[in-house]
């Protein structure tokens, strides 16, 4: 059950556009990447993830992708990418790509030839469906950018299914001609020493064939609902495990915004040869407010009994069913300290607070370019922004509807907008942060002077460095891997407590994510055989006694049974 690589590793994702620029041209590239391989070795990890790195025209900043065989040249060639790879392994250190293929760009080829009649090859390549009698959209079917999610094409005289951007038409996964040609190009990059898939929202893929409006809860006129576990899901990638995954021994690990921890134990049972992990969004949603009416933007402080009781549920539900994927940032979640910590007065603290939180469960870390320095949100104005989702979202509710003041949407962004970690990747004080020599694409976090690779490295309060030794403590130790999980304290708004048991070593990780001082006795009873394995407050040995749990505290500590 335990000798998959992936189950003892730690993956470092890397963001391209906004890594490293080794030519000058203000975009990140994979020659920056090839230059900073022995950072990324030196913290640890085991893999990277690299977000799409194709030709792209980056409407959804990469995820719109007009060649899946290409590298777009702003990143470099396809041999720098294969050159990439082949350096990264001499490292030991494995390369996963992102498969995006619940839609392409249109620009895409397939498209193009999809526009142009009803009757070629490519036709049924896209979700197409002709106009109601009074010319409107077939259904209600809304975009996750705003408004309709249904496109009108003069070419062909049909609407188009974009679950996303209008320029990111869904593929017809019940076309088998798409689904051959997605496997193709899975192919095409294992010959190439890729070792493994990040799915896009990969529980999409399939779509009810009857197109139903969905219910508008609000009288909404288009609806974002019913977008993932499609009658067919299971089937298509169960398909994709079969053709490619299995066959070639590739780690895979599905992005599925809508799963609880029941319908993951679907995806990642190793007896039904799905996926190896997926990725929810059940806890990033802990300071989102129930029932609001405008979706991510109607922001509240974080609930902490809601993340405990989240992760707590994924744990239990997934022990000896399959495997966990953990993270707290990715291209597409803000910064930690900014969002649910204290970035200023606590920013080391709470940083490797949540750290210790996360990587010690059961599962496989994932770390996020920035997140092991503690990078934080950048206080831009709303004209700083780059991102399709917020800009659309925008016009929608504070243009449209006005049912959010522009005020308390950029307060909101300020929280959870994906741009918060695409900003470029801080290495040192000089000029653009150590990110390029040139105008970087997109603006700089004005706290690089202070918060940046270099100095981290050589701080007292060094959040890589404690990053560095939790990773160790996870290499050397199976009870991180294989022992049982238990909740302690469940209903305790403030601190996060849990026990981790494997034959007679206990260990219990205890975690205030709060700004309040407690007693550590009445969470943890120290006793003279206690060590303290780690500690964010450098505590050491069995020294506890009467102490108190400080401010974003946090402590793995070790006892006998």
């Amino acid at each position: 059950m335990n000798s998959e690589w992936w189950k003892n590793a730690v993956i470092y994702q890397i963001y391209p556009k906004s890594f490293k620029d080794s030519n000058g041209d203000g975009f990140g590239d994979i020659n920056g990447i090839i230059e900073k391989l022995p950072y990324i070795k030196s913290l640890g990890v085991d893999a990277i993830w690299l977000n799409p790195l194709y030709v792209s025209p980056q409407v959804d900043n990469g995820y719109d992708i007009a060649d899946y065989r290409k590298v777009d040249p702003r990143f470099g060639s396809n041999e720098d990418l294969y050159h990439l790879i082949r350096e990264a392994h001499q490292l030991n250190l494995k390369i996963i790509m992102d498969l995006v293929v619940n839609g392409t760009s249109d620009q895409h080829q397939w498209f193009k030839e999809s526009c142009k009649s009803k009757d070629n090859y490519f036709s049924d390549f896209y979700i197409w469906k002709d106009a109601k009698e009074d010319g409107s959209e077939p259904n209600n079917w809304g975009s996750n950018f705003s408004g309709s999610a249904w496109e009108w094409n003069e070419q062909r005289q049909q609407y188009y299914l974009h679950y996303y951007a209008k320029e990111q038409p869904d593929l017809n996964w019940e076309n088998p001609r798409v689904r051959e040609a997605v496997y193709d190009l899975m192919r095409f990059w294992k010959a190439r020493g890729v070792d493994g898939w990040r799915m896009d929202i990969i529980t999409s893929i399939s779509k009810n064939q009857d197109f139903p409006d969905n219910p508008a809860k609000n009288g909404e006129k288009y609806v974002v609902a019913n977008q993932d576990n499609g009658p067919r899901m299971h089937e298509f990638i169960h398909d994709i495990d079969r053709e490619v995954l299995s066959p070639f021994k590739m780690m895979s690990v599905g992005e599925a915004p809508a799963s609880k921890s029941i319908d993951a134990r679907q995806l990642v049972d190793p007896k039904r040869e799905e996926l190896d992990m997926v990725f929810t969004f059940e806890h990033m949603h802990i300071d989102r407010k129930p029932g609001g009416v405008n979706g991510r933007w109607d922001v509240q402080p974080a609930d902490i009994i809601a993340l405990k009781n989240i992760l707590s549920d994924w744990q239990n539900s997934l022990r000896d069913h399959g495997w966990n994927a953990l993270y707290f940032e990715n291209h597409d979640r803000a910064r930690t300290p900014s969002r649910w910590g204290n970035d200023h007065e606590y920013r080391y603290e709470s940083a490797t607070a949540f750290a210790t939180v996360l990587h010690c469960l059961q599962g496989t870390p994932f770390v996020y370019q920035g997140e092991e320095i503690g990078m934080t949100n950048p206080d831009f104005k709303l004209e700083d922004y780059e991102d399709v989702e917020l800009t659309t979202n925008y016009h929608q509710f504070v243009e449209e509807q006005k049912t959010l003041s522009a005020a308390d949407f950029l307060k909101a962004a300020h929280k959870i907008s994906r741009d918060n970690a695409r900003t470029p990747m801080q290495w040192n004080d000089s000029v653009n942060a150590g990110f390029s020599e040139a105008k970087p694409w997109f603006k700089i976090n004005a706290r690089y002077p202070e918060i940046n690779v270099a100095k981290d490295q050589e701080s007292q309060k060094s959040v890589s460095n404690y990053y560095r030794k939790l990773i160790e403590l996870r290499h050397q130790n199976l009870i991180l891997r294989d022992g049982t999980y238990e909740l302690k304290f469940a209903d305790d708004p403030d601190v996060f407590v849990y026990e981790r048991v494997l034959g007679k070593q206990k260990w219990t990780v205890i975690a205030n994510l709060s700004e309040k001082t407690f007693d550590l006795s009445d969470y943890y009873t120290a006793d003279a055989k206690t060590k303290v394995l780690l500690s964010n407050y450098q505590r050491q040995g069995s020294g506890l006694g009467n102490a108190a749990l400080k401010p974003w505290e946090a402590l793995v500590c070790e006892n006998q049974i």
